[in-house]
């Protein structure tokens, strides 16, 4: 694995191109378990779940990460529940992925 977690987040002026599938390919060797899907609009997001015995061990856990984002000033989409968290993460301003994307997806896994 790529130490991407030891990277800060940039925040993205649109002025960028998202990577394009081979890139995200590259990238996405360098992050555990992460998929890359798509929207209707064909633009390219890393999706993780995340189990957990409770809802309180899901609940610290969306905490850390809505910290970790926050420190990072890049914010996924989260979803959670009981014994369940869902991470979706892409650069809006370019709606796809950027280098960012993955050093953000990198540190949540650290938590």
């Amino acid at each position: 694995m790529d130490e991407l977690y030891k990277k800060k987040c940039v925040a993205c002026d649109g002025k960028i191109p998202p990577f394009n599938i081979d890139e995200i390919h590259k990238y996405l060797k360098k992050v555990d378990g992460w998929d890359v899907k798509n929207d209707d609009k064909k633009n390219y997001f890393l999706e993780k779940h995340f189990k957990f015995k409770n809802f309180l061990e899901s609940q610290n856990f969306i905490n850390k990460v809505g910290e970790l984002s926050e420190s990072e000033n890049h914010h996924p989409d989260i979803s959670f529940g009981w014994g369940y968290a869902k991470i979706k993460i892409h650069t809006h301003a370019i709606k796809g992925l950027a280098e960012s994307d993955f050093i953000l997806a990198s540190k949540i896994d650290r938590l």
